[in-house]
């Protein structure tokens, strides 16, 4: 592993110290947040050796687990807005990652295909995640790190049912 630039060590240390010593007790959300923020710049770094942006992963995982999609059901996977899912399968689709298609039984949906080039991204890209997700558990028992993920699957699942709630209207007391 290379020895980090001073720069990004001395923002290391304000995050550290952040946590450590003026905030230790602050709310969980923002200690979740700044480790994602982590990890994200971490792969943000290694993908764009591959000249990959962040974006373009987001779709490239869930196409890789389900090709053929609609550019709704991107949208819904991904989180993200139908109009920056269908800018970024444009801008994937001039690099030769997707095809967009309308199909005979269905004429008014866009459908999403991975080229054989998007396919193989996939071999050189998940080695990448899989990097920083060592690098970030790096020194923990594997016990904390399978009830860290229970954890976080357990408040995602909450917050989805708190979301859902709230979409119908209703309060969570009235659950």
């Amino acid at each position: 592993m290379k020895k980090p630039e001073p720069k990004r060590e001395r923002i290391a240390e304000t995050i550290l110290h952040h946590w450590r010593e003026a905030v230790p007790n602050d709310r969980l959300a923002h200690l979740v947040k700044d480790a994602t923020r982590g990890l994200t710049r971490a792969l943000q770094s290694r993908l764009a050796e591959h000249g990959v942006s962040f974006g373009h992963w987001v779709f490239l995982r869930i196409l890789w687990e389900k090709d053929g999609l609609t550019q709704r059901q991107l949208s819904v996977q991904a989180g993200l807005m139908e109009p920056t899912t269908f800018s970024a399968l444009i801008a994937m689709e001039k690099l030769g990652y997707v095809t967009r298609r309308k199909l005979p039984h269905s004429r008014k949906n866009v459908y999403v295909f991975l080229t054989p080039d998007g396919r193989d991204l996939k071999t050189k890209l998940v080695p990448l995640a899989e990097e920083v997700n060592e690098i970030a558990i790096a020194g923990l028992p594997r016990e904390d790190v399978a009830t860290t993920r229970r954890i976080l699957l357990t408040m995602i699942e909450n917050l989805a049912r708190d979301e859902a709630v709230a979409d119908q209207g209703g309060n969570q007391k009235d659950a």
